[in-house]
């Protein structure tokens, strides 16, 4: 097998330090997802840059990719619209505050708070 270590080494294309090493970029470790109880989630509206479009914003999630993937489906299913889930943010089509909280409280996020 062919070593292609170079591949990783993007960015940087030639030093003439002799004591130089390459830094490789490895994927971080997902983050450890909180309890339920302990998440502090603050539930508002949204309408910047998304075309006079209303979304409802859950922010503040503490945890991985998956955990927020799985409560963003879980959320879209219970209110009927659709959404998505990324960089710690759930984003909800349509003015659903008051239903969102009320959905997050009996799945056991109790530090639910709504926001605007």
């Amino acid at each position: 097998m062919k070593d292609n270590s170079w591949k990783k080494r993007e960015g940087i294309v030639f030093s003439t330090a002799s004591d130089f090493k390459y830094e490789t970029a490895d994927t971080p470790a997902e983050q450890q997802t909180l309890p339920a109880a302990l998440q502090r989630l603050r539930v508002g509206i949204d309408k910047r840059n998304r075309g006079g479009k209303t979304v409802t914003l859950v922010s503040g999630f503490k945890g991985g990719e998956s955990d927020l993937e799985s409560l963003g489906k879980t959320l879209k299913t219970k209110l009927g619209v659709g959404g998505s889930a990324k960089d710690g943010e759930i984003l909800i089509q349509g003015d659903f505050r008051d239903k969102a909280v009320q959905i997050l409280i009996t799945l056991g996020y109790t530090q639910t708070k709504r926001s605007n």
